[in-house]
Order: structure tokens, then sequence, then C-alpha cells
């Protein structure tokens, strides 16, 4: 493998990162992230641990994606009934309120830990 197309895989998943992060503020990042990463597993002779980040990043993006859609459901009743107009839809708000809490503190928590070991140059797991 030359320097050159390392260097392009280390830019493709240090751009996945970046749209890693970007998908804290919108999923439609997470799909870029995604496509990114999955750039550098398609490659057989790519290094270890730059497939361990794309795989990692890959993973990462679809299990916030999973908990985001999941966060966004508890917001549905808010579409038909106001706010104040019944307590079970409040408790459906709350609880949208805390899963989607729970969906960016587990991608932030992934973002630190994939950027912290790659910046290392080590596999991330």
């Amino acid at each position: 493998m030359t320097q050159d197309t390392l260097t392009k895989m280390r830019r493709s998943v240090a751009m996945a990162y970046v749209f890693m992060f970007f998908a804290l503020f919108t999923v439609v990042s997470g799909i870029f992230a995604y496509w990114y990463a999955r750039k550098v597993t398609q490659i057989d002779y790519a290094e270890v641990w730059l497939q361990a980040q794309a795989l990692w990043i890959m993973r990462n993006i679809v299990i916030y994606s999973v908990l985001a859609i999941f966060a966004a459901l508890w917001f549905i009743p808010l579409f038909f009934f106001a706010w104040d107009s019944q307590l079970w839809v409040k408790a459906c708000t709350v609880a949208g309120v805390v899963f989607s809490f729970i969906a960016i503190i587990f991608l932030i928590n992934a973002w630190f830990k994939g950027i912290f070991k790659f910046s290392q140059n080590k596999a991330v797991f």
C-alpha cells in the first residue's frame, strides 16, 4: 500500500468522524459519515486499525440512528394533542426527551473514544 493510499484512507476516516459529530445535529450527516467509513471498509488492502475505525463509525451511526428514531416516536402525540391537554402526552414527551438525551450521550461517547484512538493510530473496540 502506498503512502498516498494510506493518506486518502485516513482522510476518509477523519471526514467520517467530522460527519459523525455533525450527526448530533441532523441524522443526514450520519449518512455521510457512514458512506465515508464504508469506503474504507470496502478496500481489501487497508490497514487493520483503519478498517476497525471505519467499522466503529458505521456501527455507532447505525445504533445512533435507531436510538434517534426510537426517541422520535415518543414525540408523535404532540402532533395530535396540545402539550397540556393530557397527562400521557406530557409523559410521552418526557420519555422522548430522555431517549433523545441517551442517544446524544451515546454518540458523543463513541465519538470521543474513536477520535482518541484515531489520534493514536490504534484500533478502537
